[in-house]
């Protein structure tokens, strides 16, 4: 698989970034190992011909295989993308703020984190949501609504920790929506981060901590 480039010889102190902005979907898994009982797809240019990326697949080639000390972080604007790098833990942070913690480890016991290395995914709604473009944000084209309000959140110095940036994204998207989120297909755009922990500690105050 292309991806397999990116983890390609990497070594402690590695910063590797995965963006995505496109379509994605989802496909009935039949192995046992999601919750929800689909997998979460990605769909390149020549999907039609080539077929969808597996959230299988994805783990497979750029999850498990990183090393200690290089992290990985993964911005994908897509539907149905809330896990689908397929990572065992999955922290969802309401309105007000407040962390909740899900664990996504498959019933079958195999393991869908790295090698000792540590995983950061920004997706655009959950799996059984779809991702809005829109041009109530930029003002002048249609955007990845999304993937606009993380760089707007970078740029503006909201970076500090991830529920920061988080909150800088939900605001900007609360704030073109006017708060009903009528250009936004029902309703304001979930956040979701999927974070792979390494046995370190959580800083939820705070951000993330190994």
């Amino acid at each position: 698989m292309a991806l397999y480039w990116l983890v390609q010889g990497c070594q402690p102190g590695d910063s590797l970034l995965f963006h995505y902005s496109g379509h994605g979907s989802r496909q009935r898994n039949y192995n046992g190992d999601e919750i929800d009982g689909f997998d979460e797809t990605l769909c390149p240019l020549d999907f039609e011909t080539q077929g969808m990326i597996v959230d299988d697949e994805i783990n497979t080639t750029i999850v498990r295989p990183l090393p200690h000390g290089v992290k990985l972080h993964a911005i994908i604007d897509a539907c149905h993308s809330g896990t689908v790098l397929d990572l065992p833990f999955l922290c969802r942070m309401n309105r007000s703020g407040q962390y909740a913690w899900e664990d996504h480890r498959p019933r079958s016991g195999v393991w869908k984190g790295t090698s000792g290395g540590e995983v950061i995914s920004f997706s655009g709604c959950d799996d059984d949501q779809t991702s809005a473009d829109t041009s109530a944000l930029s003002q002048i084209t249609s955007t990845g609504a999304m993937t606009f309000c993380f760089i707007q959140a970078i740029e503006r110095g909201h970076a500090a920790t991830y529920g920061s940036i988080l909150n800088a994204m939900r605001s900007a998207i609360r704030n073109a929506g006017g708060g009903g989120g009528s250009d936004f297909g029902g309703g304001t755009v979930t956040s979701l981060i999927s974070m792979l922990l390494t046995g370190g500690s959580v800083a939820i105050g705070g951000g993330f901590r190994q």
